[in-house]
This record gives structure tokens, C-alpha cells and sequence, in this order.
């Protein structure tokens, strides 16, 4: 399986999280157990859903599995798909770069910019 659909399968069933527990809040239930009643949707563990959401790969007969328990096409989970929206996490993670890259001189900017080349390997 190559990478790139190991990394849009993951991307894409987070996005699948991300939709059903907006979906869920919005019609008024609390996010205390999203993740669980997720996982039963998706018929799976509460554990595997724990471990697909940080590193285990989704093979072919588990993808074809949450893309029926999702409504999507066979294959679906396999593509690149554009981002529905920020995270509140990511949301959060952008205020504290904005915060930090505007709270400094150029050097530190360089610096900043340097951390995260580093932590994406690109540096």
C-alpha cells in the first residue's frame, strides 16, 4: 500500500470524525463519548479507532469497511479530499504560531521557521 494512500486513508477518517462529531454537537449532544459511538458506527473497537487516529494503517478491507459505515463510495477513503474546515485543534495550534511569530524580532522567526523545517525533516 503505498504511502500516500496510507496517509490520505488516515487524513480522511479523521475528516469522517471531525463531520460526525460537528453533526452530533450540533444536534445537541454532548462531545463526552463521540469517539466511542464513532467507533461503533465504524463497528470496531473503540482501541482501534484509538490506534487508526495515531499510526496503525487502514488496509483495503478496513477502509471499504468505514466508507460503508460512512456512506461513501468504495475507494473514497483512498483520495485526496480538501480540508472541510480547521480543527478547533488546529485552530488553536495557528493562534499560538500567529502569537509567537508576530511576538518576536527576525531572528527569531528565523528560529521558528528552522523548528519547523526540523520537525518535518525538510531541514
Amino acid at each position: 500500500m503505498p504511502d500516500n494512500i496510507t496517509v490520505h486513508r488516515r487524513q480522511n477518517a479523521l475528516s469522517l470524525f471531525q463531520q460526525y462529531a460537528e453533526e452530533q454537537m450540533r444536534a445537541g449532544v454532548a462531545p463526552k463519548g463521540l469517539e466511542q459511538a464513532f467507533a461503533q458506527q465504524l463497528q470496531m473497537s473503540p482501541s482501534m479507532w484509538s490506534q487508526i487516529k495515531s499510526s496503525r494503517p487502514i488496509g483495503d478491507k478496513l477502509a471499504r469497511q468505514i466508507e460503508a459505515a460512512c456512506a461513501r463510495p468504495a475507494g473514497w477513503l483512498d483520495e485526496a479530499h480538501a480540508p472541510q474546515g480547521l480543527s478547533a485543534a488546529e485552530q488553536q495550534f495557528l493562534g499560538l504560531a500567529l502569537k509567537a511569530w508576530r511576538s518576536t524580532n527576525a531572528e527569531g522567526r528565523k528560529r521558528l521557521k528552522l523548528t519547523m523545517k526540523e520537525l518535518l525533516g525538510a531541514g
